[in-house]
């Protein structure tokens, strides 16, 4: 947890610099209207922290989307819960929408389910201080999804939504996509088409910096057959090398001749090798059967990559293919790929975004806002829009130690993070 003396000299630091603020009558009046409701704002992400919405949990995640659909509803929005197939075991999206004709048309991009299933210990939120509050999910990223609703609704109490055309995206899987991809982001990818600038939510760096780049990320798989034998033949031209030997010099020429582009990992993240093997992609777990003086017959392993770019990824992938060909003797090595995140590069139009909330920023004496490093934020779901709209990320709550049992979400920085969204908003839809 960072020193709550920094965070109480960076509110003090806030106040002092919005008596220099550039905004106009009506921002002023923007952020009042947010200050207003900053009670409200931190009782209902209190509320939807509390319900359960582990990616799994389809009636958790479907609770959390009717009480923003309700609230969404309650400022004028029309809203649609899109249903996912039996088979794909994920609860489905929420979209909200007024269909205006006015300025820039938005699509603002939350997710609704969290990485704690029913099963986690970790269930409720918990205010540590006047500052501070654990929760799962608080800051990745229900605490975004708060920034969105509250930011229009400010904008709403101020009947300025009129004519606005902006359609929320609160996906239902975000933590672990539903596959196939083609159905379970077609909605939003829809959306990204129709809109101008997309805008994630996603939790903050700081006031400071917002995502302009996200990596992608695969899925890979190496599989390798050797010859069952006696481990007193291993090395001859009739027993060869195994499995074990064959899949630790693939990853080793992974690492000497793969490795080194920027922005480009790949990681090993399970590795099971013996006579035989059993592997739950669901549980990512498995089972090995083998002995010591017996030459294993296969080896697997499952692996992540991350990419700035489709070109960067495809690179990568050929030169692992033809690693995978250069057997050692009396062995066979496969390798496959599985798309989940395409990468969101830094493109100009998402550097002219970043400007708009930069200038936003400063005029609210916040100070300028830069790009965030990409090697540093994970996979999300603005990727899947990032081909056909500009657009910015990184725009929710801040806190630390997301994924964790000691997350934690700022609530001194709340508000003003609902201001800025707000009176961005507001800008960009004029």
């Amino acid at each position: 947890m960072k020193n709550p003396i920094y965070f109480s000299l960076l509110i003090c630091f806030l106040s002092i610099n919005l008596q220099a603020q550039k905004l106009n009558k009506t921002e002023r009046k923007i952020v009042q209207a947010v200050k207003n409701l900053n009670r409200e704002s931190l009782l209902f992400l209190e509320k939807v922290v509390n319900i359960n919405s582990g990616t799994l949990n389809q009636k958790g995640v479907k609770d959390v989307g009717n009480v923003f659909s309700n609230a969404f509803q309650e400022i004028g929005f029309q809203t649609q819960w899109i249903e996912m197939p039996d088979t794909m075991n994920r609860a489905g999206h929420l979209f909200a929408s007024i269909d205006g004709k006015k300025g820039k048309k938005l699509l603002l991009i939350g997710h609704l389910d969290t990485v704690f299933e029913k099963n986690s210990p970790f269930q409720t939120f918990e205010r540590i201080n006047d500052s501070m509050a654990y929760g799962p999910g608080a800051n990745d990223m229900k605490g975004g999804d708060v920034v969105v609703l509250y930011a229009l609704k400010a904008l709403a109490n101020l009947n300025l939504l009129k004519n606005a055309n902006i359609t929320v995206a609160f996906t239902g899987d975000e933590e672990s996509t539903g596959k196939p991809l083609s159905i379970s982001r077609k909605a939003l990818i829809n959306a990204g088409k129709k809109a101008d600038i997309a805008l994630g939510f996603e939790n903050a760096t700081g006031f400071n910096n917002a995502t302009i780049a996200r990596r992608g990320a695969s899925g890979w798989k190496v599989e390798v057959k050797g010859k069952r034998a006696h481990s007193s033949g291993v090395f001859n031209e009739r027993v060869g090398a195994g499995a074990v030997f064959e899949m630790s010099r693939i990853l080793n020429a992974f690492y000497e001749e793969v490795r080194g582009e920027e922005y480009l990992t790949f990681n090993p993240g399970t590795l099971l090798g013996g006579t035989f093997v059993n592997y739950n992609s669901q549980t990512s777990s498995g089972e090995v059967f083998g002995k010591t003086n017996v030459v294993a017959q296969t080896a697997v392993v499952n692996g992540g990559l991350r990419f700035i770019s489709e070109e960067q990824k495809e690179k990568a992938r050929a030169k692992m293919r033809e690693i995978i060909s250069q057997n050692l003797p009396q062995t066979t090595a496969s390798i496959s790929f599985t798309d989940s995140y395409p990468a969101m590069g830094p493109t100009k139009g998402n550097k002219a975004v970043l400007e708009v909330l930069s200038e936003v920023s400063q005029d609210l004496g916040f100070g300028p806002v830069t790009g965030y490093d990409p090697s540093k934020r994970g996979a999300a779901d603005i990727s899947f829009v990032a081909d056909y709209v500009d657009g910015l990320d990184g725009l929710g709550t801040m806190g630390n130690a997301a994924h964790t049992p000691q997350e934690t979400v700022n609530l001194k920085t709340v508000n003003a993070l609902i201001q800025r969204a707000a009176v961005l908003i507001y800008r960009l839809t004029r």
